[in-house]
């Protein structure tokens, strides 16, 4: 096991002045359910740094709290084949639940179980299970949970945990489960668009214990996300998506000063505004990639790939190409286009980015290159970071770092929606 960490503050949304904070605490989650004292490694644990691509597995020091190496520590929630997320909805007697619990729960779902299939190609089989169809009451009004922006885990949180494990019992038997959605009334505590208060707890091996299992992975989700544009009931779900992504071992992507480093092209990013997809990384890390769809590119000399669409179902074509710098960061490739989740593609194109392992969460791991920079994006969604919306890079145009002597050049796209690509390094 590892020691019990936290991750930093969450993230600014785009045309908000929202500030949503995200805790993690790492690592002890069960396999398929939460079995006691066993452990499992999230993402892609079937290869090895003897592969082929195991120089671009590349990986962080142990004192980053969340890191974007691959594979994924063990201790996260699996993130392929059946998860079971036990889904709970809870009120307050100073915020009681507005319509009824399973009200609250269709406004994640079936959203967020079609979102995952079609990120993970089906990879993913997200059930969320409701034993108990009504609110549970917690005994104690929110107020005195002392649950604002940046509450740790204790004292709040515990009690709360702590009072939710009690409402259940006996309806739920936690141990049928891989984590755990709370699905607080939205009338408890402030609006979304003033603060965000969704967090998630991720292999907390000091949660409380039931039924002989620690309560290790839970994802609390308040208030909104609804700026008052009417997309809200269409994509204000995807603030669940985000925080699961957590359980199954990814950092936050924003910075202190929003998303300006990936924009809206991974839902770590922003899940605010029109629906978006995963990074490529993001899918290998999580094992919705097979070896197959990813090259690894480590030698001098100039390399052709031809690049299939990210969004696209199927196993064949290459969808990541990665160019390892050193064993903790290096350059992605992937080709973006306006299919499956990325509904807020605009300018589709090569996507490129600089993978960073050794950076914390919420600090800025990945940085997304801007093909068009100052042009003020193409996107004119709400809540979307716009500068970054036309980021990919396409035919005739390309990227050159003089620094790591690596250049990448976008030489057409074919009748089927494949890019062709050249990858030079010089050292």
């Amino acid at each position: 096991m590892q020691p019990s960490r936290r991750i930093r503050p969450r993230r600014v949304a785009a045309l908000t002045s929202v500030t949503v904070l995200t805790l993690a605490v790492s690592t002890s989650a069960g396999t398929g359910h939460l079995t006691p004292g066993a452990m499992t490694a999230a993402g892609p644990v079937a290869l090895a740094r003897t592969s082929a691509l195991g120089s671009c597995m590349i990986n962080g020091p142990l004192d980053v709290q969340m890191s974007e190496g691959i594979p994924t520590p063990g201790g996260y929630s699996r993130s392929t084949g059946t998860v079971h997320a036990l889904t709970l909805m809870v009120d307050f007697s100073d915020a009681p639940g507005e319509g009824t619990a399973m009200d609250r729960y269709r406004e994640f779902f079936p959203k967020t179980q079609e979102w995952f299939a079609a990120s993970s190609y089906g990879r993913l089989d997200y059930r969320p299970e409701t034993p108990v169809t009504h609110w549970l009451r917690m005994p104690k009004s929110f107020k005195s949970y002392g649950i604002e922006r940046g509450a740790p885990f204790d004292p709040g949180y515990r009690q709360l945990v702590q009072d939710i494990v009690a409402a259940a019992d006996p309806t739920v038997d936690f141990r049928q489960y891989d984590l755990l959605n709370v699905l607080v009334t939205p009338n408890a505590g402030p609006s979304a668009l003033d603060t965000v208060l969704s967090v998630t707890f991720a292999g907390n091996t000091e949660a409380p214990v039931a039924d002989g299992v620690p309560v290790s992975n839970a994802s609390f989700v308040y208030s909104r996300q609804d700026d008052g544009s009417g997309t809200y009931s269409q994509t204000g779900y995807r603030v669940l998506p985000h925080e699961n992504g957590h359980v199954f071992g990814l950092p936050d992507l924003y910075t202190q000063e929003g998303g300006g480093a990936v924009g809206h092209w991974d839902i770590m990013s922003e899940d605010w505004g029109a629906d978006n997809d995963l990074l490529g990384w993001h899918k290998w890390k999580l094992g919705w990639l097979d070896p197959s769809q990813v090259n690894c590119t480590t030698t001098r000399g100039t390399s052709e790939y031809t690049l299939t669409p990210l969004e696209r179902p199927g196993t064949d074509g290459t969808r990541l190409v990665f160019v390892p710098l050193t064993r903790r960061t290096g350059y992605a490739l992937e080709l973006r286009t306006h299919e499956g989740n990325d509904e807020a593609v605009c300018r589709p194109g090569v996507l490129i980015y600089k993978v960073e392992a050794d950076v914390d969460t919420g600090m800025g791991p990945v940085k997304v290159y801007d093909a068009h920079r100052d042009s003020g994006g193409c996107t004119r969604s709400p809540n979307v970071h716009a500068e970054l919306s036309d980021a990919p890079f396409g035919a005739g145009e390309s990227f050159s770092d003089p620094r790591t002597g690596v250049r990448v050049a976008v030489t057409g796209a074919d009748a089927a929606g494949d890019y062709g690509v050249t990858v030079t390094r010089t050292r």
